[in-house]
């Protein structure tokens, strides 16, 4: 490391921070380290099941989204260090009720581990909706609009492959069973020809199927112990022979390799990282005697956490954060908790102002419209500004962060119009989720406040302050804990969250004048 640039680096992030400046200028991890090298992980946050194709000098990374909308995230970078946000590919959510929080919620299910090629001058993208059959999305323009297919028949975590001559194809196994059947699509990929058994390997999932020089590998993630393996034949029926790769000891599971410019390639993978989620690793990869090797020739079969860039002379750059709603559409960084009730939140109604009305709810893990996005490590601090005038008695509004552990700021008005605080604590269990409520309120005046939520990701643990002139904070509550689980919670990684909710029905109203992202907990 450049520890002369290192220290420019941070100082100039400090300075930003205390000028006010947008924090789209302070970098709370930044893998690039300016000196031609970068250091894994390449984003700090949850970015599971990762897909990551090039088409020409451009390179585009598709991840798991869930109930999260709009669904199907895909970045966009020119060097596979530096990364922002290019589209989302699903608008909205369908089949199912629960999906609009009705009849039960459905965290956890929505889509995931979808995958992405581009052939013929179109993005072909393939991902199977939970309980519904797999879906060929499609567009010219990564951006979109994205149109689909749907196919017969529901492919487990599908992993598209077409061919050199334009043939199209979907592995897919479930790690319960261990088989690979390899699904025959017709020429417009809207249509299922053919499906053969090619291979077997116990705990098999999350296909991955490229090309080098004649060979097909087909790489499986095997869940159960959390690796990788490559398998490689001379057709893609097989036979097949497979060699075990890395696990998460030495860098991840669930990836697969993407071809450089110049010929040579890169490995991505994902790594179980604790309460920040599933991040993703870059890596060089090597070729002995026809079977990728991870790592270096001097430090081989492990994920680097320091390495040269694999492509150099590109700008620093990661996905957008901090907003001051200043534009009439949501920034590309905020999701919903489910299919959103567009008549309870507006960016028009107060220009420069999210307003969001409450939904009616008897608790924030019920709540329709909470606006999330990921929380980022190592460690890292969300500000809100608010204008509180319009939030009404029973009214529920305010900032936290959302998953297996749900941390709640909330203001609200007592029975004589006076704002309070209070701090409440969801945690989503096996048998349902469970709201512990600070049952002391704070009394807070005027009707401009700051909310703050600082997480640490070393630790697992947030804090909560406030302030009412933006200068001077207080803080509020005790430390709450941060997690991740695939049984309980969103399935992701702890992010931030704006909400309002009411158990009746409210005309009361939030406006959130901006949210800022500055690095530190």
């Amino acid at each position: 490391m450049n520890y002369g640039q290192e220290f420019w680096r941070v100082s100039a992030i400090a300075l930003a921070i205390f000028a006010g400046v947008p924090a789209t200028a302070a970098q709370v991890w930044q893998s690039d380290q300016g000196d031609g090298s970068y250091r894994n992980p390449v984003l700090y946050a949850d970015y599971p099941d990762p897909d990551i194709i090039r088409v020409g000098s451009d390179f585009y990374f598709v991840t798991t989204t869930f109930a999260d909308v709009p669904g199907i995230t895909i970045l966009h970078s020119k060097d596979l260090i530096n990364w922002t946000i290019a589209s989302h590919v699903v608008p909205r959510l369908d089949d199912t009720k629960r999906y609009d929080l009705k009849n039960g919620g459905a965290y956890r299910k929505g889509l995931f581990a979808a995958s992405l090629r581009h052939h013929g001058g179109m993005f072909y993208l393939a991902v199977t909706p939970v309980g519904q059959n797999t879906r060929i999305y499609y567009s010219r323009d990564i951006r979109g609009p994205w149109r689909y297919h749907e196919l017969d028949r529901a492919a487990f975590d599908p992993g598209l492959f077409i061919d050199d001559d334009g043939s199209a194809y979907i592995a897919t196994s479930y790690n319960a069973d261990g088989t690979i059947t390899l699904l025959t699509l017709d020429k417009t990929l809207s249509h299922v020809t053919g499906a053969r058994k090619i291979h077997y390997i116990k705990g098999a999932e999350g296909s991955k199927i490229i090309k080098r020089k004649g060979w097909y590998y087909l790489f499986n993630a095997i869940p159960p112990r959390l690796g990788l393996t490559v398998s490689r034949a001379r057709n893609l029926f097989g036979p097949w022979e497979t060699r075990n790769e890395i696990d998460d000891r030495t860098g991840g599971h669930q990836g697969a390799l993407v071809d450089l410019p110049n010929g040579g390639w890169f490995g991505f993978v994902m790594r179980d990282s604790g309460a920040i989620g599933r991040m993703t690793n870059m890596s060089p990869v090597f070729w002995r005697d026809g079977w990728p090797i991870w790592g270096t020739p001097d430090a081989p079969n492990r994920v680097p956490d320091h390495a040269e860039k694999p492509i150099k002379g590109f700008p620093l750059a990661q996905p957008a954060a901090s907003d001051d709603f200043s534009r009439p559409r949501l920034g590309l960084q905020w999701q919903w908790n489910h299919n959103p009730d567009d008549s309870r939140w507006s960016l028009t109604e107060r220009p420069g102002f999210l307003r969001l009305r409450p939904t009616v709810a008897n608790q924030l893990w019920t709540a329709r419209n909470t606006l999330v996005q990921k929380g980022q490590g190592p460690r890292s601090t969300g500000t809100v500004k608010l204008d509180t005038s319009h939030v009404e008695r029973g009214d529920r509004c305010g900032f936290g962060t959302f998953g297996q552990y749900s941390a709640q700021l909330t203001v609200s008005r007592d029975r004589d119009g006076q704002a309070t605080l209070s701090t409440a604590l969801t945690e989503d269990t096996e048998a349902g989720p469970k709201t512990n409520v600070d049952a002391t309120a704070r009394p807070v005046p005027g009707n401009n406040l700051w909310l703050r939520a600082s997480l640490d990701f070393k630790t697992d643990r947030g804090r909560f302050s406030y302030s009412t002139d933006g200068q001077r904070w207080t803080r509020i509550g005790t430390p709450f804990p941060l997690a991740f689980a695939w049984r309980t919670g969103t399935f992701q990684g702890e992010q931030f969250a704006l909400f309002c909710y009411n158990r009746s029905q409210s005309s009361g109203y939030l406006d959130i004048d901006s949210f800022t992202l500055t690095p530190g907990g």
